[in-house]
């Protein structure tokens, strides 16, 4: 069985990507969280992660005794490790498409991640709304994320036929455009839809809905509730 160490799944958008494949496909996996610290640098949240990863980051997969710390070589992994699943589209022509848009998720989009951090029970409609008008670089990376979107083979359907890799890999971008509100076309709001009727989605959003913890460093669009 393998173990996935991620980190609060309210804020935590690379611990959801390798999370969904392992869920998705219904790969065996312990799931053990290092939650973040509620403020910047204190805590033992970074002394925890570096006992397994060196690297001091999660998500975190182990193996036996193979310990992977980038969420797309986890993915790569686990592909490999179960071809029968089809992790990647088997039609060779999406897959090699899949394998682009997911790098070019995992290199990109800095101004949407910057902008608007991952934060699943939070309703920013007013912040994003701000960020809209003044963020030419969120708007453009928006852009070029409705257009990857508008280009799957069904209306209705993932990005590259069947649930893959890919999807996972655009699964934190869904929950950020349902925080902050921000204006996107129908095929957009309907490949969103598609993504949160997923099993998957479904299991993640609900523990990051029941998470209580508070991280101030990353709640600067609002205040914490009485």
């Amino acid at each position: 069985m393998y173990q996935l160490y991620i980190a609060n799944k309210n804020y935590s958008s690379w611990s959801m990507r390798p999370w969904l494949v392992l869920q998705a496909f219904q790969l065996p996996f312990q799931e053990i969280m290092i939650p973040f610290p509620v403020e910047r640098n204190t805590g033992t949240f970074k002394q925890d992660v570096l006992a397994i990863n060196p690297n001091g980051k999660v998500p975190v997969l182990i193996d036996h005794d193979l310990m992977l710390w980038d969420s797309l070589a986890i993915c790569e992994y686990l592909a490999e490790r179960h071809p029968d699943q089809h992790l990647w589209p088997q039609d060779v022509r999406q897959r090699a498409r899949a394998r682009c848009i997911a790098a070019e998720m995992h290199s990109g989009f800095s101004g949407l991640r910057n902008a608007c951090g991952m934060n699943i029970r939070a309703h920013l409609a007013d912040v994003g709304k701000r960020l809209w008008q003044d963020n030419a670089e969120l708007r453009q990376d928006v852009a070029r994320i409705e257009q990857i979107w508008s280009e799957r083979p069904e209306v209705n359907g993932f990005l590259c036929g069947d649930f893959s890799i890919a999807d996972a890999f655009y699964a934190p971008v869904v929950t950020r455009l349902m925080t902050y509100a921000l204006p996107v076309n129908e095929s957009t709001r309907q490949y969103m839809h598609t993504m949160l009727q997923h099993p998957a989605m479904q299991l993640w959003m609900e523990g990051a809905l029941q998470e209580q913890a508070w991280v101030n460093y990353l709640e600067s669009y609002q205040q914490q509730p009485l």
